[in-house]
């Protein structure tokens, strides 16, 4: 059965040869820091597939569920949660992947881990986060560094999960918030750089990096495509802007509904993109797909509506980080950053770790309804029905 096994993976992988383009991630070329994980038996999987099993059963995966991804504390079942945004993103990745020849399971597992370090309540609870991560000399807070801590030494009790310098190169090279026409991956990096370059990102205010492979590109760059029409689509179910209110641009180019713009996008991306070294929209596309991002800056992220019912949610995180950094020092092993995390981690982590560091990976690992939970009940934020 075994030899079976091994046969069929060796066909895959001679199938990756034969039909992915030569700029493709070969999965037999996956790089890990441990090239094979103590106790596992020989198996079918492919290097990108394990990677994206491994992400998929994370506990961190699951909280994804509770995760905000714009619209946070408002009573309404049809909004997008980063869940959502997650599968989307992996879907229309992997499309684009196919066309151009890629590996499908590099794409997917990146897809899948690239938001696990966002912490409650979206890019809100991000800023707030990062604002106390910077008074208490941990630098700032990045959701994509935090996605790497959390699956390289925060899972399995602080084991990780030991995935590919591939899939972890482009998690943390993701940046949907920065606009690019064409990225061309930065080929060849090793841990060695991955390593150097985490430590670079976490001392700037807005760290960017390209992917090392063609994959990761594809990953970013669907990572706007998937966001941009999505928000839209929810702001006007939630009457904060009307289909008539887009850019005469967007809506001749890309469309006015999420459907024709993720469908136009992709269009665009696949048909500029195929027998190229790098991946790239048309000089029109992009230009829609930049207006119409800050359109939604302007109409959606910035507005007002959405944002006066979670001024309470800044506050919270204030008090719970102070209580926690309170309760490491006083050594509270009653606390819930005790019972909750610290208890579940090795020595290891504790003594290499400050308790600011300790309190900050606590406190991002949580969902929105967690966070709210842990706070006295004067301070709980009531959700909101209508904007």
């Amino acid at each position: 059965m075994v030899e079976k096994i091994r046969e069929m993976k060796d066909f895959l992988n001679l199938r990756e040869k034969e039909f992915f383009s030569p700029l493709a991630a070969l999965s037999e070329k996956t790089i890990r820091r441990t090239p094979s994980d103590p106790g596992t038996r020989p198996g079918y999987r492919q290097g990108f597939s394990k990677d994206a099993d491994r992400i998929l059963n994370s506990l961190a995966y699951t909280r994804y569920i509770d995760k905000t991804q714009v619209f946070s504390l408002i009573q309404n079942t049809h909004l997008t949660y980063r869940i959502v945004h997650v599968q989307l993103l992996s879907r229309i990745a992997r499309t684009i992947g196919r066309y151009l020849g890629l590996n499908e399971d590099l794409i997917e597992a990146a897809s899948l881990g690239h938001d696990i370090g966002h912490p409650p309540f979206g890019h809100d609870g991000e800023q707030c986060l990062s604002e106390l991560t910077e008074q208490h000399g941990c630098g700032y807070f990045h959701h994509n560094l935090q996605s790497i801590r959390f699956l390289e030494m925060i899972e399995r009790s602080g084991r990780g999960w030991n995935l590919s310098l591939q899939t972890l190169d482009a998690i943390v090279c993701h940046n949907g918030e920065v606009h690019s026409t064409e990225l061309k991956p930065d080929m060849n990096r090793t841990f060695e750089d991955f390593d150097r370059m985490i430590q670079r990102m976490e001392t700037e205010k807005r760290p960017d990096s390209t992917p090392m492979t063609m994959e990761g590109c594809v990953v970013r760059m669907a990572d706007t495509i998937s966001y941009v029409g999505r928000d839209m689509e929810d702001a006007v179910r939630l009457g904060l802007i009307g289909r008539d209110e887009l850019p005469e641009d967007v809506r001749r180019i890309l469309g006015e509904t999420n459907g024709t713009i993720v469908y136009n996008l992709v269009t665009d991306i696949i048909s500029n993109s195929m027998r190229q070294p790098y991946v790239t929209f048309s000089e029109k596309a992009s230009h829609a797909l930049l207006t119409l991002k800050k359109f939604n800056y302007e109409n959606i992220y910035k507005n007002p509506k959405i944002k006066q019912h979670l001024k309470g949610t800044g506050n919270i995180f204030v008090y719970l980080f102070e209580t926690y950094l309170n309760d490491i020092a006083k050594e509270n092993s009653t606390s819930d950053v005790f019972t909750e995390f610290l208890d579940h981690m090795p020595d290891s982590y504790r003594k290499e770790q400050s308790h600011a560091r300790i309190v900050t990976d606590f406190i991002s690992s949580m969902t929105d309804s967690s966070l709210v939970a842990k706070a006295p009940q004067h301070m709980r934020p009531d959700p909101i029905h209508h904007v």
